[in-house]
């Protein structure tokens, strides 16, 4: 089941928001909400549940034994996280790793359970958290099934850490505000996802089914252009989605995006992008690693480290790992040139051009990320900057895939990657006379935007989110 189906849509949430209204009391609303998410993850795949009810068995017990006063907590601490680092291996990459040593692979590849990225790394923090005394272990199972699986953020976050989560999973109130809120920020991300990303989507997915060598500069620099307006409205989407259904519940999650296509360094755009997982990693591998600290060698090792890891927890594969390192690069080389960096963004000249190379490592980036294999994306690469005349084949592939509507699409996904709402809607709210225009005009706005939506899904064929695979 996914957010953009009519069945969610129309069944599965109308049912939990009147449930959720009708069970009294915080701890019979978690319950429900625990049950519901046991549904909503068992409607995806009820083969791969066994493994999601594993891992929370096991992070609760050892949750248990790394309460304070306690003893034996490192080792208990030790065998909680590899217990949940072999879980994501054997399911994510052994495969990969088989085929890396050389040996034979599966002879059926498992498959990979949904969203086990981020259940696992919920299961991490928790098990840190206390650790650390940062947070006390849940005392109650169902809370930290709660915490690990709740289904608007199951498949693709955003990331809390268990410091974060715990306080709302004990007590989260949500009036009818609340909930009039988290369906317009619901409807928002479906409308991004549904009408921006699959509309990107249309030009990337026919430029990389073609073969590098056919499709000429101008094709392939669209092809990465569209990839890079299709993944961060599909994600972007989602994350909208999963925050408006969080606050229907009563729960507020962090932020995921901030524009991350206006940063000036690679630097900026990783705590503008996915920045639930950038904290994740910073505070559960990079410090713990040592950070900045001991010198310009270690950090960029630490850098390199963190960001080898970030590519490959996106994927089981060579094209993951290379997008991690090449930022991983660009974010080292950014951190021993801080203060030079510093000093031309003090310059409003160089800035633009700060923004132009960033936004240049950033495309270049996805290429590879997209790509099917290496050879693939060098040569999407290749092609990008290629002077030889464009191919006849590549002309008339051109003409198929840049198609008046999808070049309106990525024209206003160009636009909408850039902060146009937000100041908008600022304009409106800073006049009195116009506020109460803008507090109808949301709701209206909302309302047309689901029935646009629902006229796309009705009309579309299925297309899961991008990091549903993650």
């Amino acid at each position: 089941m996914v957010f953009n189906s009519a069945v969610f849509l129309f069944v599965f949430l109308p049912v939990c928001l009147l449930l959720f209204r009708l069970v009294p009391g915080t701890r019979g609303k978690n319950l429900l909400l625990a049950l519901l998410s046991l549904a909503f993850y068992a409607f995806g795949g009820l083969a791969q549940l066994p493994v999601l009810l594993l891992a929370a068995v096991w992070n609760y017990v050892f949750g248990l034994l790394l309460a304070p006063g306690k003893s034996r907590r490192e080792l208990w601490r030790t065998l909680a996280v590899a217990g949940d680092l072999v879980l994501l291996g054997v399911y994510k990459y052994l495969d990969f790793l088989l085929s890396v040593l050389g040996l034979p692979g599966l002879a059926q590849p498992l498959a990979l359970p949904l969203g086990i990225s981020f259940f696992t790394f919920h299961g991490i923090s928790y098990i840190l958290d206390v650790y650390r005394g940062k947070a006390a272990p849940a005392k109650r199972f169902d809370s930290l099934f709660l915490y690990l699986a709740f289904f608007p953020r199951l498949v693709a976050g955003p990331i809390v850490a268990w410091h974060e989560g715990a306080e709302p999973i004990a007590d989260h109130p949500a009036d009818v505000e609340d909930t009039a809120a988290g369906l317009r920020r619901f409807v928002r991300g479906m409308a991004k996802k549904l009408l921006l990303a699959e509309g990107s989507a249309a030009v990337a997915n026919a430029v990389f089914a073609l073969s590098p060598g056919s499709m000429g500069a101008p094709l392939a620099w669209a092809g990465a252009v569209a990839y890079c307006l299709q993944i961060f409205f599909d994600f972007s989407g989602y994350s909208d989605m999963a925050i408006g259904l969080g606050r229907c519940f009563g729960f507020t999650f962090p932020e995921n995006f901030d524009y991350p296509y206006t940063a000036r360094t690679v630097t900026e755009f990783w705590r503008r992008w996915h920045m639930t997982l950038n904290r994740w990693f910073v505070d559960y591998l990079y410090i713990p690693l040592g950070g900045s600290r001991g010198g310009a060698w270690k950090s960029f090792r630490n850098r390199m480290i963190v960001f080898f890891f970030t590519g490959l927890w996106h994927g089981a594969g060579w094209t993951f790992i290379l997008w991690g390192l090449w930022h991983g690069l660009f974010v080292s080389l950014e951190g021993r040139f801080r203060r030079t960096f510093d000093r031309w963004q003090e310059k409003p000249p160089v800035r633009v051009l700060l923004r132009v190379y960033t936004l240049l490592v950033v495309i270049l980036g996805f290429v590879m990320f997209r790509a099917a294999t290496p050879a693939q994306g060098f040569g999407v690469l290749g092609a990008m900057f290629s002077f030889a005349v464009t191919p006849e084949a590549g002309r008339l592939a051109a003409e198929g895939i840049l198609t008046a509507d999808r070049l309106v699409w990525m024209g206003l996904g160009i636009l909408f990657s850039f902060p146009a709402v937000p100041a908008l809607v600022r304009w409106m709210e800073a006049a009195p006379e116009r506020a109460p225009y803008w507090e109808y005009g949301k709701n209206v706005l909302a309302v047309l935007g689901l029935i646009v939506c629902v006229l796309a899904i009705s009309g579309g064929s299925f297309s899961p989110f991008i990091y549903q695979q993650f």
